[in-house]
Parts: C-alpha cells; structure tokens; sequence
C-alpha cells in the first residue's frame, strides 16, 4: 500500500453518492464504481447523479468513474462498499481480480441474503479478509443532510484503530463530525436492526397511531436491540451512543427514512409489491426483517426476545393483517 492510500466507493445510490461527497472534500482522487453506464457518463458530462441527491455538483476532474468492478479493486486501496445487501454478492461474484491486501469498509445496513451473514462477516468468511482489514461506517446520519451540507455525525468502526482514524480523517469536514470506535459488530448488526424498527414506526404511523405510541415503540426498539446484539456478540458497549440509539431515532423519525416510508406504505394498505414499486430506493429493512428473524429462530431457546421484529416479519412475510399484528404487539411493550 502507498503512503496516500486510494479510496474507491461501490455504489450508485444516495449514501455511495454523499460518501464520494465527503471523500471529496479531503481527497484529490476518488475511485467510484457503479454498474450504470448511464449514470457514469451522465455524471462525465452533467457533473451530478442523476438518479440520487442530484443537487450535489462534483469536479469530475476528482472522479475516477468505471463501471468495471475489477478495474477499480485494482486501482484502489480501501474499498467502501455502498451496495444494497441482497445485491452485494452478485456484483463480487464479478471479481477476478483478487481482495487480498485491501481494507474493506462497508456502510451496508443489512445482511447478504446468499450467506446470512452481517457484510464484515461475509467478507471475512467468503472472502478471507482478515477482521483487522475490515470496517464499517455507520451514522446517524442520512445522505440528504449530507448533501444539504448539514452538521451530521459518523461512526466509523474496525478492530484497527488506526484504519478507523484514517478513514474517519477522510470523511470528516466542516459539516461531517466523525468518531471511532471497536466494536464492528454490534455497530454493524445495529445499523441493520435500526432499519427493521424504523419500518415498524412507519407501520404505526400509517395505521394512525400517534407520537404518544411511536415513544414508546422506539424505547422499546433501543432495548430489544440491546438483547439481540449482546446474543450475537458480547462485549461492553454503551447502547445509547450515537452508532446505535442515535442511529435508530434518526432513521425511525426523519422525513428522509426510506424504511419509515416504506413501512407507512404497509400501515396504509399497500402490498409488498405495490410499496416497492412505489419506491424508487431500495427498503434495507424488508430484507433485514427475513434474515433478523430466522438468525434469531436458529437461537432455540438461547433466542433474544424480539417482539417488534417478529411482528414486522409476520406482516412482510406471512401476510398478516398489519392492524391485527399491531394490537398484538401493543399489548407487549412497556
């Protein structure tokens, strides 16, 4: 690895687009890989994604653009991955070119469906990166703040304290305040659950329950997320830090949550079906919900006490009646 080390980030959506924003602000060059021919020559020409957070003008002159996912492994030495979960294993089955030596940082919120495993874990199970070259990039913080240029905040977790640091040095700027942190775990798996709990809040919200009920569901979320990560890993971590309780709040309130909205869609009426072809932006929690659920079933009797998830999962997978679930899981919280 050189002493200026190369950043490249995979991913054509919003929070891909407003990381190579900060990436920008500190860096010269900026490796990006999206599969989108389209949007690539679009960005060459128009300075802007056309598809997501249009409103950000880049210098093109600080991209490095390909959408050859081979080509831009090779040219860069951390590679942040900004890829949708159940779509992360069919672009790396593209690889030909080999991942040993590179630092892989993921801000997926979500689990790979092929494998059933967190991305860091995916990662270093499929793909033998060693855990102390694997990272994670959490909030709270959504891509239309970040654009905006509003003051947001980021967590970046690795078990190398000094690959946290440097990539936490890159992301930061006037409007990004980064902090570090070693637990890749629990942050990672938080970032996935934060999405479950805010699809059910827009569930509550679109059946018409009121703030009175949605506080309560949200302290209830932060705990049943307390039980679920120290199951699949314990260590001491203080669950009301920023990467988790302010991640989870953010996500389950913001007017921007694509989760939230998703979830309202359901709260309303919408099918599966209908709600996802409504939305231009892939829902993490529909595919978290699944994978959330049966990690914890796989448990027996050592499981984590997941009612919220369990309900979600009901309403998503098993087609039950969202007003029938809810007045169940009512009667559960406290």
């Amino acid at each position: 690895m050189s002493d200026t080390p190369k950043f490249a980030v995979f991913g054509g959506g919003s929070w891909a687009t407003a990381i190579v924003k900060m990436l920008c602000e500190n860096l010269a060059e900026v490796g990006w890989y999206m599969r989108s021919v389209y949007a690539l020559e679009h960005i060459k020409k128009e300075q802007h994604n056309p598809n997501y957070l249009s409103s950000i003008e880049f210098n093109t002159d600080q991209l490095r653009l390909s959408n050859d996912i081979n080509e831009m492994v090779t040219y860069a030495d951390y590679l942040i991955f900004v890829i949708p979960s159940a779509f992360v294993e069919n672009e790396l089955k593209k690889l030909k070119v080999s991942l040993e030596g590179k630092i892989i940082f993921s801000a997926i919120k979500g689990i790979v469906p092929e494998s059933s495993l967190i991305v860091g874990d995916h990662f270093f199970t499929h793909y033998n990166i060693p855990f102390k070259d694997i990272g994670v990039i959490t909030g709270p913080c959504h891509a239309e703040e970040v654009a905006m240029e509003r003051l947001s905040y980021l967590t970046i977790a690795c078990a190398d304290e000094e690959k946290a640091e440097l990539v936490a040095s890159k992301l930061r700027c006037e409007y990004i305040k980064t902090t570090t942190s070693d637990d890749i775990i629990g942050t990672e798996y938080a970032a996935m659950l934060k999405n479950i709990y805010a699809l059910a809040a827009g569930i509550a919200h679109g059946l018409g329950y009121g703030d009175n009920f949605q506080s309560v569901l949200m302290s209830n979320a932060i705990r049943e997320m307390k039980r679920y990560v120290k199951k699949v890993h314990k260590m001491k971590r203080d669950i009301n830090g920023s990467a988790y309780l302010g991640d989870l709040l953010v996500t389950g309130y913001s007017i921007f949550s694509r989760n939230r909205m998703f979830g309202n869609m359901i709260g309303k009426g919408y099918t599966v079906k209908s709600a996802m072809m409504e939305m231009s932006m892939v829902a993490e929690g529909y595919y978290a919900t699944k994978s959330a659920y049966l990690l914890n079933q796989k448990k027996g009797k050592k499981k984590a006490k997941t009612p919220i998830i369990d309900a979600v999962y009901e309403i998503l997978y098993e087609a039950k009646n969202p007003k029938k679930v809810f007045k169940k899981l009512t009667e559960k919280l406290n």
